[in-house]
């Protein structure tokens, strides 16, 4: 099993403990919990965002390097459960990347100057 896999069955492992089994989800579960996963993430990047001297008017703030790694892997453990509720395996989510970095360079040497998803269906 590779690194990313066992961070995979791990997540599965600490979500069921908590009492969500993403893998026996409905329709309305998966709603709520991408929903509530979405969330997650945007508060644990609010977090991050505090781990920086944002405030250009506050001369009091300092670099909290170590908190932005641990806020960085609580968005891992959020965006995990994420892809799981959408059930994507780490093999999913390992193509899907691959497919969807290749488009981002073919974006790149192409100047990107429109946005256009249709590049993206195929992942």
């Amino acid at each position: 099993m590779d690194k990313f896999e066992e961070i995979f069955r791990m997540q599965d492992e600490l979500n069921k403990r908590i009492g969500v089994d993403t893998s026996k989800l409905d329709q309305e579960g998966k709603t709520k919990w991408v929903l509530n996963y979405t969330r997650a993430l945007q508060q644990e990047t609010a977090e991050l965002i505090d781990s920086v001297p944002w405030k250009w008017w506050a001369k009091y703030q300092e670099f909290d390097e170590q908190n932005a790694r641990v806020e960085v892997v609580d968005l891992f453990h959020f965006l995990i459960s994420l892809a799981q509720v959408l059930g994507m395996s780490a093999d999913d989510v390992y193509d899907a990347y691959m497919k969807k970095n290749k488009v981002n360079h073919e974006r790149q040497d192409s100047g990107y100057k429109a946005k256009d998803e249709s590049d993206s269906r195929h992942i």
